[in-house]
């Protein structure tokens, strides 16, 4: 599920030259048949290394996998550098990419007794809980881990209601989901359950559950809670109905289906490729959301908000919100409850505390990072033009940077092409406005206005690539074959030519006299994109056209583009995913909640009705279907790639540039494992393993 970025286009990086389409679930199914236990996602897949580590059901106290070698194709050893950071071409390897070292697998650990935070291995007795042992080396328990954001912070601690990073972020460090992709292969591995298994016609999947989890206050874990967030919050619409976008094919919801206290079946219609991806959900507890669930829709985004009583959230994940000052700080404490131990059997996290520092703007980040006030700088935080003044205090600093490779989120200027009018009978958008907006014309001259290569050049100092395509370089399903829009202020003056445009003096107007004149929005505090937005303005200006902009509040920017829908272009992010494009149905599909190039708004269940959608949607939506149905890699590449190129020349979304992940952590912290597979665009950043960081003591 693709979301709103307030930050710099940063995300997870994949080898761009793996060229063997790698599905999400496809590999899964390769000789997997019913009732074949499948704890890690074995087979081909993606990631920096060539040898991938999987853990299998357990059947003794502690079990672990063997390696499973898999081949690669062969790597261009063809390297472009742009900034003082080495940048690996679309078709390179990305040999400079911070590559650290695959960790043991898992082991499931079966306890059957605890002892303030140890667990005493199940020697004789039947377990009563089971517990998976983290892969990084014994820590320190205690201190605090500060990381930075900037903005205006969470909206909401509602994670089923979040739908921007900020909010998401905070609630990722307080929930589970059932599975989730290896940092380190791209490959799924169970998270709350301890296995999986997929049917031989490939249209159900068994998750068992492992036993004994707790939420924080102690009640148990079971179906009862996965059967709930999957039947009634995600099918039923609650909170952000973009979870029920990526898991609906043809319209229809999967079967949610519970057999016992912890087993859970997933049944589709049709063989649905995506749907691990799909399942990526946060399992809520029912015994708190229930009662919620029994009131209208409107009352369950108000749940947990940010002014609610902190006490009475109930987690799964290492850490709970315990404290938060707005505009200031959120800070997080430890899970006592958390079901993840480490080697010596010791329950983590480590960390006492995990803090989130709300700041004005980027620039104020570095600044504490270097004041020692932050401990981490994530993805969305080092900037093209910090790397090179950074590389260079890291040599005497007491901090390493890591460079992730390419970025796989997109970031783009969009038009409100919205025809329709709001609930008081107003056009959304001045129909003026409208007819250029909706002008395919339009909007390719102002494709061609646009220098990609200066703002890599100036703004991301060349730490970054232009990007021409809705799926990034980073993505195994990018459409090698679109060759980008270069900048040709010609050829956009003719193009606005043939729709009527003439120049006047300084400005455009259009065949009817009216001035093309229009408001930029992006989110204030985002100097890169600001500088973006003034290099846009100016060169849109050669043309004659005249974009007034103004910055805004990130909230209240994510109000106009998915409820108020009082917008007329902005420049913003989104988020991606590298190896399964339908991650981004709830983007390209006309009835997808973050639709915003033509949103319509949802009706109180959450569900959106489409009745008027252009023909290049109606295209879009078929390809996007055909495109999870079938398991056929290359039938899969055909779908995704007539998407693209739709995207491409229709230009609902006006792509700018994808940048480098870049990241800097202070050396006091120990098990910082960064992957290009292991990133979040959250205050998670690329700490995957949050549960393992920890402080060094003093002279370690």
């Amino acid at each position: 599920m693709s979301q709103l970025r307030p930050l710099r286009s940063t995300s997870v990086a994949l080898m761009p030259t793996l060229l063997a389409p790698v599905m999400v679930l496809s590999f899964l199914l390769m000789g997997c048949g019913a009732d074949k236990n499948i704890p890690g996602a074995t087979g081909s897949g993606a990631g920096v290394t060539t040898t991938t580590t999987t853990t299998t059901t357990a059947t003794a106290t502690t079990t672990s996998s063997s390696p499973t070698t898999n081949s690669e194709p062969g790597a261009s050893k063809e390297t472009a550098r742009t900034g003082i950071i080495p940048t690996p071409t679309v078709d390179s390897a990305m040999s400079h990419v911070a590559k650290t070292p695959q960790p043991r697998p898992f082991k499931l650990i079966r306890a059957s007794a605890t002892t303030g935070d140890k667990v005493i291995p199940e020697v004789e007795h039947q377990p009563i809980a089971e517990f998976w042992q983290a892969r990084g080396e014994p820590g320190e328990f205690g201190g605090t881990f500060t990381v930075s954001t900037f903005g205006q912070g969470p909206k909401t601690f509602n994670k089923w209601q979040a739908a921007d990073v900020e909010s998401d972020g905070i609630c990722q460090l307080m929930y589970e989901d059932l599975l989730a992709p290896d940092p380190w292969t791209g490959q799924y591995y169970p998270k709350l359950a301890k296995n999986f298994s997929i049917s031989d016609d490939k249209k159900e999947i068994t998750f068992v559950l492992r036993k004994g989890l707790k939420w924080s206050d102690g009640h148990p874990l079971t179906a009862d809670d996965v059967v709930f967030t999957f039947d009634t919050i995600v099918r039923k619409g609650y909170g952000n109905s973009s979870y029920r976008d990526v898991l609906s094919v043809h319209g229809k919801f999967p079967d949610v289906i519970k057999v016992d206290d912890l087993t859970v079946k997933f049944r589709t219609t049709v063989p649905f490729a995506p749907i691990l991806n799909g399942l990526r959900v946060a399992i809520a507890p029912k015994h708190i959301l229930e009662k919620v669930t029994k009131k209208p829709v409107s009352e369950f985004s108000k749940f947990w908000d940010v002014n609610t009583d902190l006490s009475s959230l109930v987690v799964s994940g290492p850490f709970k919100v315990s404290r938060y000052l707005p505009a200031q700080r959120v800070e997080l404490t430890r899970n006592p409850n958390y079901s993840m131990v480490d080697s010596l059997g010791r329950r983590l996290p480590y960390l006492n505390r995990f803090d989130v520092s709300i700041v004005p703007d980027q620039p104020t980040e570095i600044l504490k990072f270097y004041g020692n006030e932050v401990d981490f700088l994530d993805i969305r935080a080092v900037r093209g033009s910090d790397a090179a003044t950074m590389k260079k205090r890291e040599i005497e600093g007491d901090f390493k940077m890591y460079n992730l490779g390419p970025d796989d989120g997109t970031m783009f200027i969009m038009f409100n092409m919205n025809q329709r009018k709001n609930p008081k009978g107003k056009y959304y958008v001045d129909p003026i406005k409208q007819k250029w907006f909706e002008s395919k014309s339009f909007r390719q001259a102002v494709s061609h206005a646009i220098n990609r290569k200066q703002i890599i050049s100036n703004v991301l100092r060349g730490v970054g690539l232009p990007l021409y395509t809705a799926e990034s370089p980073a993505s195994i399903y990018v459409d090698k074959d679109l060759e980008g829009y270069p900048q040709d202020l010609g050829l956009a003056a003719d193009l606005l030519a043939t729709d009527g445009f003439k120049k006047k003096g300084e400005w455009l107007y259009d065949k009817d006299g009216h001035k093309v004149e229009f408001t930029l929005n992006t989110n204030a505090g985002n100097t890169t994109r600001d500088a973006v937005c003034v290099m846009i303005v100016n060169e849109l200006k050669k043309l004659g056209i005249k974009a007034n902009y103004q910055p805004i509040d990130f909230n209240i920017l994510i109000d106009k583009v998915e409820t108020s829908l009082d917008w007329q272009a902005v420049v913003m992010g989104l988020t991606g995913d590298k190896l399964e494009p339908y991650n981004g149905a709830n983007i390209w599909k006309s009835n997808g909640r973050l639709h915003m190039f033509n949103q319509r708004l949802p009706a109180a269940d959450g569900s959106i009705t489409v009745t008027d959608p252009a023909d290049f949607e109606t295209v879009i939506d078929q390809c996007f279907d055909k495109g999870a149905t079938t398991f056929d890699p290359v039938e899969r590449h055909k779908w995704f790639n007539a998407y693209q190129q739709i995207a491409y020349e229709k230009l609902p979304f006006i792509y700018l540039y994808s940048t480098l992940d870049l990241t800097a952590m202070k050396n006091k912290v120990g098990n910082y494992m960064p992957t290009p597979l292991g990133i979040w665009y959250t205050p998670k950043g690329s700490l995957h393993n949050v549960e393992e960081i920890y402080i060094k003591k003093a002279g370690h």
